[in-house]
């Protein structure tokens, strides 16, 4: 499912314009990445959180100089779904 699947579901089931439904979801998008970028957590009930973990410092191989180099520690996004989201999809996804 792509981001303008979203909207023309979301469009169809509310009976709004395309174009508002497009911008709030920019708006909730960029409203979640900003928050990330300042160091906060965005917790969604019944859904899920987006986090920020942080990965360690390691040693990695630059395999086409066969060297070795150091990769810093740094901080990712994650989605952590929540329990109910979890469970839904296990329940209602036949296992490949």
């Amino acid at each position: 499912m792509t981001k303008a699947d979203i909207v023309t579901r979301i469009s169809e089931k509310l009976g709004i314009e395309k174009g508002d439904v497009q911008a709030t979801v920019e708006s909730f998008m960029d409203e979640v990445k900003a928050s990330l970028e300042n160091g906060d957590n965005v917790y969604l009930r019944g859904f899920g959180s987006f986090i920020i973990k942080t990965r360690a410092e390691k040693t990695g191989r630059n395999i086409s100089k066969n060297t070795t180099i150091k990769i810093p520690a740094h901080n990712i996004p994650a989605f952590k779904p929540a329990k109910v989201f979890v469970e839904g999809v296990k329940s209602n996804v036949d296992v490949k």
